[in-house]
């Protein structure tokens, strides 16, 4: 009986202590729900405080611990709308903005040659006899060879033909470009290439008509052939990259032997004038030529950039579309 006496007691001592820990504990967790309560609210009132007082600082251009929105990358402005709109009352010259390009030497400039390359296989073929259709067409219809090669004849042949001459890089590039996007593959570097001849060619025309404004018949000629032109080169791009490579690469012979009876012309013909005539502004700023250069120095020029499209061109008819181009940004 002692011993069951000393076992009810225990328990009950036991039961005692644990509700009072109970009750303690509860009452613990009512006081921690309360203090939590008001430190939430200091908190939020203090951070209310202390953004009112950023706000102020902000106001009154005090930036010691805000970051000037100026200094920040992601709200600098490159310049204010005034500042563009009064940049285009005095805007840059004529060959400011162009893409690399070559700048030939004047042992460059001498050592052009006119050159062929043999056809081989029968695309080479069409494509050469092409060419060789649409220059005697041309020369026919435009009486180049009859009577005096003139500067008007002269000048009007240059700016028809450069617009011309300017429409297969830009198609070319144009075309891989949207390749590369729909088939979520790289280009191998092509497009930069095709490009650069494309505004080589543009600033070719860019010069002729500082010498000469063509007539509105003429302009009305340039749409319809541009039009033509480009709707039939890129159609033949989409069904052969390699026949309009080597397309363009007999045609840039065909313009190297242009420019070349050009420079005979310059030297002992109807011409003479152009070996002291001074160059135009853009031809100086874009080929890097002296102030002192000639219109002969800017034939020499194109003659060389002729020449090295040329080479491109027959080199990326000789590749596949998918293999690296090997020339560089302005090489």
């Amino acid at each position: 009986m002692g011993s069951l006496r000393q076992i009810t007691r225990l328990s009950e001592n036991c039961v005692r202590i644990f509700c009072k820990q109970m009750k303690d504990a509860e009452n613990a967790s009512i006081l921690l729900r309360i203090n939590g309560i008001r430190t939430g609210s200091g908190l939020r009132t203090a951070a209310t405080k202390a953004d009112d007082e950023n706000i102020k600082k902000f106001k009154e251009g005090n930036f010691e611990k805000i970051p000037d929105p100026n200094h920040l990358d992601h709200f600098r402005k490159s310049q204010s709308t005034e500042t563009l709109v009064e940049s285009l009352k005095d805007p840059p010259p004529m060959g400011t903005h162009t893409l690399p390009h070559p700048i030939w030497s004047e042992e460059e400039l001498h050592n052009v040659k006119v050159t062929h390359k043999p056809p081989e296989g029968f695309v080479d073929k069409l494509a050469f006899r092409s060419v060789k259709l649409l220059r005697s067409t041309f020369d026919l219809l435009t009486g180049f060879n009859w009577g005096e090669r003139s500067e008007k004849k002269w000048v009007l042949r240059i700016c028809f033909l450069e617009t011309v001459a300017g429409v297969p890089g830009m198609v070319a590039a144009m075309t891989r470009h949207l390749h590369s996007l729909r088939r979520l593959k790289r280009d191998h570097g092509w497009i930069h290439t095709l490009l650069e001849e494309a505004e080589n060619e543009r600033m070719h025309l860019m010069t002729a008509l500082q010498l000469r404004q063509p007539s509105w018949l003429f302009r009305m000629g340039v749409i319809v052939s541009q039009g033509t032109f480009v709707t039939m080169f890129s159609g033949a791009y989409l069904l052969s990259p390699r026949f309009c490579h080597r397309f363009v690469g007999y045609l840039e012979e065909e313009a190297v032997f242009t420019y070349s009876k050009c420079l005979k012309d310059i030297e002992s013909g109807p011409l003479k004038h152009w070996q002291t005539q001074k160059a135009p502004d853009v031809a100086i700023r874009y080929w890097k030529l002296p102030e002192t250069a000639s219109m002969k120095d800017v034939v020499l020029a194109i003659r060389a950039d002729e020449a090295h499209h040329r080479v491109v061109n027959h080199t990326l008819a000789s590749m596949k579309e998918d293999e690296y181009n090997p020339y560089e940004p302005g090489k």
